[in-house]
């Protein structure tokens, strides 16, 4: 039974809308793919030697949000959540202990973040943090257009997973 309610964005709405509903559905297609899973479910990678697994890209999306909507676009000095300079891939690299509550928990918690701090921008906007390659700053555009990028990339691995564990397709 799914939950998780997708809504696609207005086709022709404005482009603030536009970009924010398009992420928006990203993020609720990702959620859609991990439900009515178990967190063993979760937990299971894609074909060896891959660790990647449906809960490392949950977690993996809280530090995406974290880093972009925190770190670069308001500047806050926020610690990794998941890795570490000794373990740079720590979000995928999964315990028995880890689940699902935890890390669902922590990825909306990011959102929620990241929607508050994108309210304070205006789309031409500069963040406050920079470039790690360049030194320059990201508008908020540039930002949102990363991050459906970078959801949409995580959403094919997500079709994958899903159909792998229990045979689930859809767009």
């Amino acid at each position: 039974m799914t939950t998780t309610q997708r809504t696609e964005p207005a086709q022709n709405a404005d482009e603030r809308t536009m970009l924010e509903g398009w992420l928006e559905y990203h993020r609720q297609t990702l959620a859609w793919k991990c439900e009515g899973l178990t967190d063993a479910q979760l937990r299971t990678a894609s074909a060896p030697p891959s660790e990647l697994s449906l809960l490392g890209l949950v977690r993996h999306m809280a530090e995406v949000e974290r880093g972009w909507f925190r770190e670069v676009l308001v500047g806050e000095d926020a610690e990794p959540i998941y890795f570490s300079d000794e373990d740079r891939d720590g979000e995928f690299h999964l315990t028995e202990a880890d689940g699902w509550e935890e890390a669902h928990a922590t990825w909306q918690a990011e959102i929620e973040i990241a929607r508050r701090n994108a309210a304070g921008f205006e789309l031409d906007d500069l963040s406050r943090g920079k470039s790690r390659h360049s030194g320059e700053p990201f508008n908020l555009r540039w930002i949102y257009t990363h991050m459906i990028e970078e959801y949409a990339r995580h959403n094919g691995h997500a079709d994958l997973l899903r159909e792998r564990i229990d045979g689930a397709t859809g767009d």
